[in-house]
């Protein structure tokens, strides 16, 4: 792929993989050592600087996002976010939660998500596109917050609504639905599915040069006037969100100490 301009924050971040054709066209990979990405605290907090630098760069003209391997976004390094159940620590990941959407949100152009692989940590990130892209394999869930045992309120709450409704929403956290490619498609979530994740990327990329079509200004405006409502609404919940998810974190930790203490008196 023939890139020109290259700018340094291409090669800033860890774990995210860029490169950009001679028109425009931005791709970003999530990706840990050439594979998957495995998601930490450090990305947490870059990514807000990523997001922040594709946006400003008028050079993106559109953005693919999509995972490495068989994986979109699937994986999570726990420890590595830190004691969320201290509320100093927790203040910074408030932070970085709500501005990270919101600088993926403004990107000023349109951007392609083409999910690769199961989408079950941050599936918010593909759901800020203006087109969605899946192979076959793909599958959307909200694997790490249930999980963990706290509420998921870093903008899964408000993508998924959005994206479902709002009672399909209730269900899909609820029961940690697991929604497939076809099923996402039958849903409206989904654009389109393809058989595998070379013809995946084909389609995304030929959908891009479709897009350089419009006039740069109209292409421009139309993610702008697209993307205000999904960005009013994470700026109007995100906080909220994750200001009760560190609260049920917090719990958690709590209720452990109480029975520990209850076995230690007895």
């Amino acid at each position: 792929m023939n890139t020109y301009n290259t700018p340094a924050y291409f090669t800033r971040f860890e774990h995210l993989n860029m490169s950009r054709t001679v028109n425009g066209v931005l791709t970003v990979r999530f990706n840990t050592n050439g594979g998957p990405i495995i998601f930490t605290g450090t990305d947490h907090r870059e990514f807000v600087e990523a997001f922040s630098q594709i946006a400003q760069d008028r050079d993106n003209k559109v953005v693919i996002l999509t995972g490495t391997g068989d994986e979109f976004f699937a994986q999570i390094d726990g420890p590595s976010l830190g004691d969320i159940t201290n509320p100093r620590d927790w203040d910074k990941t408030w932070w970085e939660g709500q501005q990270s959407l919101q600088n993926l949100t403004s990107i000023g152009v349109p951007v392609i998500s083409a999910v690769n692989g199961p989408a079950i940590v941050h599936s918010e990130f593909a759901l800020t596109a203006d087109i969605i892209l899946a192979s076959e394999k793909a599958y959307f869930q909200d694997y790490p917050h249930l999980t963990f045992g706290i509420v998921p309120g870093d903008g899964m709450q408000t993508v998924w609504a959005r994206a479902l409704g709002e009672y399909r929403n209730k269900y899909f956290h609820y029961t940690q639905q697991k929604i497939t490619a076809a099923e996402a498609k039958t849903l409206g979530v989904v654009a389109e599915v393809l058989p595998d994740n070379s013809a995946l990327l084909a389609r995304a990329n030929e959908l891009a040069e479709q897009l350089l079509s419009i006039p740069e200004l109209t292409r421009r405006h139309m993610r702008a006037m697209f993307v205000a409502p999904l960005r009013k609404a994470l700026l109007e919940q995100v906080g909220y969100g994750l200001a009760v998810e560190g609260i049920t974190a917090t719990d958690l930790r709590i209720a452990t100490e109480e029975k520990a203490k209850q076995e230690n008196n007895t």
